[in-house]
């Protein structure tokens, strides 16, 4: 649990992959990302889907929602998954039910991180609701738009099962930029990895967070703002959004939250006399 001013916010791990270290580290040299992330014999890395939940007045707040339940066995067997379903037994362990949960963020559509926004309905033959029944949810409109029409370079990620029936049921916001979405906490445009990705960020009594999510799906893409996936469909301007909000997370001394990492779950900067800056972990257990 991390403690942000008023908020505290708790890390779920929805579930544990692996993936291909070219599609994590993209055209980082081998010999360069295994110093930070020791590839297997496959070329396989491990991969954590975080999401977050936290109370923000009288609002339970999820952000995102991982893997879910949903995937077949195909998918699973692409994903190298080792476990799922994380979050909502991680959402029972704190004491809540889905039907507690009154807003889900989305940072974007990507099966890893919508796949939890819905489920099949209990008993039914393949029909899908939501999975937070009585919960609004958000996410970013140029993203629903991509999402809604997908090209031969995104259509295996996004899939209308994850986000179409909440549209279709009212229950999904569309946002426009930079929305405050709760007092203190904001959807902020951080677009590279998709146009229409966002990060969320926390400010409570002088202190600050950032979800990063993909815009540095690990620490260490964060750390070196020439590093990113290959998943990201505008590099270039993923490295201009890890410029903008790496000087901020350093003048603000904000705690960094990373989607992917499960090493290095939360960091902050520091800069030295020199003005080197580096990342400084910070301890965090899962809910």
């Amino acid at each position: 649990m991390l403690k942000i001013g008023e908020f505290e916010i708790h890390i779920i791990n929805d579930a544990n992959s692996k993936v291909d270290a070219g599609g994590a580290f993209g055209l980082v040299p081998r010999t360069l990302y295994s110093r930070h992330l020791q590839p297997d014999e496959n070329n396989l890395v491990p991969m954590a889907h975080h999401c977050l939940f936290l109370k923000a007045g009288d609002k339970k707040i999820v952000v995102d929602a991982g893997q879910g339940e949903k995937l077949n066995r195909k998918q699973k067997g692409f994903w190298n998954m080792q476990d799922e379903g994380g979050l909502l037994r991680g959402l029972d362990r704190l004491g809540y039910q889905p039907t507690d949960i009154d807003l889900v963020i989305a940072t974007h559509l990507h099966s890893d991180h919508a796949g939890g926004l819905t489920r099949y309905a209990e008993g039914s033959q393949g029909e899908v609701v939501a999975t937070f029944p009585n919960a609004e949810y958000v996410v970013q409109q140029r993203e629903y738009d991509d999402a809604s029409n997908p090209n031969e370079r995104t259509r295996g990620t996004y899939f209308p099962y994850n986000f179409q029936p909440l549209i279709d049921s009212g229950q999904m916001t569309l946002l426009q930029g930079d929305t405050e979405i709760v007092p203190g906490i904001t959807g902020v445009a951080t677009p590279g990895h998709t146009p229409g990705h966002m990060s969320v960020k926390f400010e409570s009594n002088g202190e600050s967070a950032l979800f990063v999510c993909d815009m540095a799906s690990y620490a260490v893409h964060f750390d070196k703002i020439a590093w990113m996936t290959a998943w990201d469909v505008e590099p270039l301007i993923t490295l201009e959004s890890k410029r903008k909000w790496k000087k901020w997370a350093l003048e603000t001394n904000a705690t960094l939250i990373f989607v992917h990492d499960p090493n290095r779950i939360a960091q902050k900067l520091t800069e030295d006399e020199n003005g080197r800056v580096e990342m400084q972990p910070i301890e965090v257990s899962y809910a």
